[in-house]
């Protein structure tokens, strides 16, 4: 592997004084995996140290793999991009625009004056949002008891617009509509959907909204940071089924298999001999579908889950099926045009089509956004680019 020593000192550094508690990174290229190792331990109430194959809540980088059972269905002609997404949802034909409040603290709501489309659901732009960044769906939600997605309740999709489809970008819970049009229109629900037809073909043994029991040795612990930067750990209780299997976030997975999914994105959709999308089909997920349009900075409303998040500040940002696009080059090395995202618990990818590299770091802390994991991700992907040359 070209240059491991390089990363291996950004990475360690990066865990130096707890100030992360450990992390899991990989790199590939357009030959195979250039790099992968551990630092750092899983907990930092615990001796044992993180490995490889460590288990993390990988939150929204479920997306992507949302979007891929979405296109996949769309080339065999089961969805559509531009078609009203209330003929494979019906429900969706009650959803409404929230306006505002009235004297009495109650919802104004209208209806939507253009249509979801899984398009514009795939780009954030469909109006639904999240709490965490949207001050009035957070008192929505505390008005009507309507829950929020990260109940995993089937009520969570009820959720009312913030503006009409189309008119802007803002993160949000779209990605959850549409993994409930993939449930739709295949007849699985999404765990069966993705065992099936993605994670199976790709050989992602340790992928799954499912947490395992086999994994409880290797599972990372969520850290809060503190005020004064210390990680205190979060005790979560075992996740059950859910009710609802949340195509915008929840699965557990691990650096390796996630490695295994961007790969075969990186190769036009086929690794080892397993394709699960057309080259064609990559190539459009990768492009700008919002138009003129812009990402816009998040701005956080509930500061212990979420920091304000504007990545590549000052920079122009596009939105593929479902990426952040870059439009120009990186900072840390990556090439404009290049595809992102990240999971709520501060894990991260990318995937440059132009150099064929892809990344992924993971580790485990709250707020999303930590200056810390940031800090060691641009650190990761220049030593990384300084390897491949």
């Amino acid at each position: 592997m070209p240059g491991p020593s390089s990363i291996d000192s950004v990475l360690a550094a990066a865990v130096s004084g707890d100030r992360i508690a450990g992390l899991v990174a990989a790199a590939a290229d357009a030959r195979g995996i250039i790099y992968q190792s551990a630092f750092g331990r899983r907990s930092v109430a615990l001796p044992e140290p993180m490995t490889t194959d460590s288990v993390f809540r990988i939150a929204s980088m479920t997306k992507a793999l949302t979007a891929t059972a979405a296109m996949q269905l769309t080339e065999q002609g089961s969805l559509s991009l531009d078609q009203p997404a209330r003929e494979i949802l019906p429900f969706l034909a009650e959803t409404q625009v929230l306006e505002g409040f009235d004297a009495a603290g109650q919802p104004v709501l209208r209806a939507p004056r253009t249509e979801i489309t899984l398009r514009r659901l795939l780009t954030h732009t469909a109006g639904f949002v999240y709490d965490i960044w949207n001050p009035a769906m957070q008192r929505y939600q505390e008005v009507t008891g309507l829950p929020g997605m990260r109940s995993a309740k089937v009520a969570a999709l009820n959720a009312p617009l913030a503006f009409d489809p189309g008119e802007r970008w803002e993160y949000g819970i779209n990605i959850d509509i549409a993994g409930r049009m993939v449930e739709a229109a295949s007849g699985l629900e999404l765990e069966t959907y993705f065992q099936r037809h993605i994670f199976g073909p790709l050989s992602m043994t340790d992928t799954s909204f499912l947490q395992r029991p086999e994994w409880d040795s290797r599972l990372a612990t969520v850290h809060a940071r503190q005020a004064d930067g210390a990680l205190l750990p979060i005790a979560l209780p075992r996740g059950g089924v859910p009710e609802l299997f949340t195509g915008g976030g929840g699965l557990f997975s691990t650096a390796p298999d996630y490695m295994r999914f961007l790969r075969a994105l990186l190769n036009g959709g086929e690794l080892d001999g397993a394709r699960i999308l057309r080259p064609e089909t990559v190539a459009l997920m990768g492009q700008n579908h919002m138009g003129a349009l812009e990402v816009q900075p998040m701005v956080s409303r509930m500061p212990r889950m979420s920091n304000n998040v504007d990545l590549f500040p000052g920079m122009a940002k596009k939105w593929g099926l479902s990426f952040l696009i870059n439009t120009a080059a990186g900072p840390a090395g990556r090439s404009a045009g290049s595809l992102a995202w990240a999971g709520l618990n501060n894990t991260y990818y990318w995937l440059d089509p132009a150099r064929k590299v892809a990344g992924v770091l993971m580790t485990q802390v709250l707020p999303f956004a930590d200056a810390s994991v940031l800090e060691a991700l641009d650190g990761f992907e220049a030593a990384v680019y300084g390897a491949v040359g």
